[in-house]
Parts: structure tokens; sequence; C-alpha cells
């Protein structure tokens, strides 16, 4: 359900983005200028997508937020530094499946999980017991070296403070191929309508149990509907990692869009304890 808030952020944003369009046509006109730099705003996803104006994560829609339109540039502003190294030399493979993985880990066992990013290592506790299925296709995927090499495609910095990976294709419209149900959706972790800083959690196409590889990570407490498995927690270091790349802002400078950071995971493994 979209809040009196989210509301009259959309409307700000929508009326924001008309006069922008008015003040380009204009410079265009007097200026006999031709070339429109444009930036589109997040696209998302068979496996998630993050819809800023609706404040909902969804998957496989490739229109993702009622703000995701082709608009015209403001200003030049300094870029902040890329925080981040260069990716590890290797190729995202091509990789897809008709059917979910069948069951193969111990349900009764912990399992962590490590992103080794460009901008360092995210460690993450597993909520196996309350998330099997969810985290036996983590790790079915991570033995297959489905994530190695793929860019976190996605920030948010203004709403819902999150970044999202788990898209082989790095746009926003790629998956495993299969579903995976929802779980895990009553977590005592998830009250008044926020996702906690430190969660880790799938992103889905607005419908049930359609998550596919797609998530998202969130770096600071964050409203969205208890409709997104979270399936682990981020460690303090996994944390101050991801607000690293946080503060080195967006591509849009509308506070979604893809990091301006170059956050590539070279490597996600997931390990019985």
């Amino acid at each position: 359900m979209v809040t009196q808030e989210q509301r009259r952020r959309q409307l700000a944003r929508e009326k924001f983005l008309r006069q922008q369009q008015r003040r380009t046509a204009a410079r265009r006109k007097s200026h006999m200028r031709n070339t429109v730099v444009a930036s589109v705003l997040g696209v998302i996803v068979v496996g998630s997508v993050v819809s800023y104006a609706t404040g909902v994560f969804k998957n496989d829609d490739k229109k993702a937020n009622a703000g995701a339109e082709v608009t015209p540039s403001a200003s030049p502003t300094s870029k902040a530094p890329d925080p981040c190294a260069k990716p590890a030399e290797g190729a995202v493979k091509s990789l897809s499946w008709k059917t979910e993985p069948a069951m193969a880990i111990d349900k009764s066992a912990d399992y962590t999980m490590k992103l080794a990013t460009t901008c360092g290592d995210i460690d993450v506790a597993l909520k196996t017991a309350a998330a099997p299925h969810t985290v036996n296709s983590f790790d079915f995927l991570a033995g297959k070296g489905f994530f190695d090499h793929t860019k976190c495609h996605r920030l948010t910095t203004n709403g819902i403070y999150v970044l999202q990976c788990g898209d082989p294709k790095g746009t926003g419209s790629g998956g495993p191929g299969y579903t995976i149900p929802d779980e895990n959706l009553k977590d005592t972790s998830l009250k008044s309508g926020i996702y906690p800083a430190g969660t880790i959690a799938m992103a889905n196409t607005g419908q049930k149990h359609t998550g596919g590889s797609q998530f998202f990570l969130v770096y600071q407490d964050s409203q969205l509907p208890a409709s997104y498995t979270p399936f682990g927690t981020i460690s303090k270091s996994g944390l101050t990692v991801l607000k690293k790349i946080a503060a080195a802002g967006e591509s849009t400078g509308q506070g979604d869009g893809a990091p301006n950071a170059t956050v590539v995971i070279n490597k996600l493994t997931v390990t019985k304890s």
C-alpha cells in the first residue's frame, strides 16, 4: 500500500521531472541543440526489482518505477571517486534451469554466505530453518558459479536504502529460470513495516512466490511491506562495505539508479558451519 508520504514524494518527483523537461526543451530551442543527455531510472527483473515510487521491490518488470522514464539530466555535478577495486578477471556464466533445485541442504544446520565483492567482503548469517528453499537455492546457484562476476545493478538512497544484486545480466532483467516460494514473512525482525539495516531479502514480481536469484541488502532501515523473504543477517563489517557503496551515490542523482561504485561480486560462496 502506498503511504501518504510516499504519494507526496512521488508527486514531488513528477513535478520536478516536468520542470526539468520544460527547462531542457527551452535550452534546446535557444541553443539549437539536438542532444539530450538522459538517464533511465531502475529497470528490474526476473528475480527482483525495486520500485521506489510505490515502495515495492519488483522482479521481471522492465518498466519498473512510475519515475522510470528517460529524463533530461540536471546540470553536471562532480562525481565522487570510485571506492571499489577493479573486478577480478572472468565472465558471467549463462545458466538457466526450468525447475527449483531439489532440497540438498541440512535444514537443521547453520549456513553462512560470503559475497566477495570489489568493494569488500559482505558476510551473511543465513536463516536456514526459516527459509530453507531460499538458502538451498543460493547454495545450488553458488555451487554453479551463477553469481560470480555479476554486477549489483541498483542502489536506492532515498525513501528505501538498499543495494540490489543477483542479476547475471546486470540490467535487472535476469534470473535463474525458476522461481522459489516466499518464506519467513513473519520474521520477528520485521516490525512496523520496516526491514531493518542488516537484512538481506529476496526481490519478486509483486506476486506471491516469484523470487528468483535477485536480492537486496538493506544498509539503513527501510519501510517496505512484509512481502520479501528475509533470509539472512549481514555482518557489521558487511554493513560498513554497504555504507561505503551508498556514500558514492547512484547514477541518476534522484536517489534510484545504478551505483556509482563499481560493485561486482567476484565470487559468492555458501558454507555449512
